[in-house]
């Protein structure tokens, strides 16, 4: 092994660990969703007794996990056997949109995104982003873009249902608006990768990001229009999120937060601690990134990781060791579980398998 190669897996991971950390831990964060047994009116309102009972959530932050957003951003949730409802409030003083053909690229104007992988495993998940006329974007990954994704533009949320109100003006740059508010009620039943499948998640966790983009913009003959500079190109969008990657790319779901949908009603209080063999996840998706750079780097698979991550790690007072399998296509990350003693393996294409 070269001493650059070691020099280079080391800053790799070096970097990694000093994005959205707390004791040298990457630590997204989690909220606990309470079930509701009213009705719930999908008007951008959530004045229901249920949307009052439960508590906003952690202000979102730049997606770098570093700088605090010009503009505050909120939101709520419940869920019932049927729906999962999320209720947003995004300050905002212009309120704008232009884009009105569902399936467009929604984020080239403000928007709200949500991000949904129900197994974990970082491969097929879903999309689906809005803006302020209440547009849709709604897709399917098959993986992220690092590992070459194909994505399904024409898969559709059916039955999802989805109101925007402004406090303020839409489009009217003569007066300053107070928010735009998204509710939205997403049918468990659009994430079911089989007819029969209950997959209902009760007292379970679902991996999940919300992400807005905000972007400057200039106003010409009364018309918003998204902000360029002096060299004629856009300039950069805002990328404002729940739970930060500590990059500037939501589409690492490893990094992603955890939802907890307890059966207690809103009122009532219940507890999530994300549970350990998730932070096992997390360390081997380290190792996985930064094997990813090398091999791009490089253009060929180190023969041994041994001299160049550390593996082994310590979560609390528990060790576990890391082993990196070369194979013909490809490679293996594999972990033999301390708690649980089940075998994790994060393969060659990122895919997250337990067994």
């Amino acid at each position: 092994m070269k001493r650059s190669d070691f020099v280079l897996i080391f800053w790799s991971l070096l970097i990694t660990n000093a994005m959205g950390q707390t004791n040298n831990e990457f630590v997204p964060r989690s909220q606990v969703a309470f079930k509701t047994n009213q009705l719930i009116t999908i008007d951008g309102e959530a004045d229901e007794k249920d949307w009052e009972k439960i508590a906003w959530s952690e202000e979102f932050i730049d997606i770098e996990g570093v700088s605090k957003p010009k503009y505050k951003t909120q939101m709520k949730m419940l869920w019932d056997e049927t729906f999962f409802y999320v209720f947003v409030k995004m300050e905002e003083p212009h309120v704008w949109a232009s884009l009105k053909e569902r399936d467009t690229i929604i984020y080239y104007n403000n928007d709200f995104e949500i991000f949904v992988d129900p197994d974990g495993d970082t491969h097929n998940y879903y999309e689906l982003e809005l803006n302020a006329f209440n547009t849709l974007w709604d897709l399917f990954l098959t993986k992220p873009y690092r590992e070459g994704t194909t994505v399904l533009n024409d898969w559709t949320a059916t039955g999802l249902k989805s109101a925007i109100k402004v406090n303020g003006t839409l489009n009217n740059p003569k007066d300053i608006d107070q928010n735009w508010t998204i509710e939205l009620a997403i049918p468990w039943a659009a994430f079911r990768k089989s007819y029969n499948e209950n997959n209902v998640p009760i007292d379970q966790f679902w991996r999940f990001n919300f992400s807005r983009v905000n972007w400057d913009h200039d106003i010409v003959n009364g018309t918003y229009f998204r902000k360029k500079g002096t060299n004629g190109k856009f300039l950069k969008e805002y990328n404002w999120v729940w739970s930060p990657t500590g990059v500037i790319n939501i589409h690492e779901p490893e990094k992603w937060g955890y939802i907890y949908f307890s059966s207690k009603k809103p009122g009532e209080v219940d507890q999530f601690k994300i549970p350990q063999e998730e932070r096992i996840k997390w360390r081997l998706y380290e190792i996985h990134r930064a094997l990813r750079r090398y091999v791009k780097k490089k253009k060929e698979y180190p023969t041994s990781i041994k001299d160049m991550i550390p593996s082994k790690f310590r979560i609390g007072d528990t060790n576990f060791d890391v082993t990196y399998e070369r194979h013909s296509s490809g490679y293996n990350l594999v972990v033999v579980s301390p708690f649980s003693k089940k075998t994790f393996i994060v393969a060659e294409d990122g895919k997250f398998i337990s067994k």
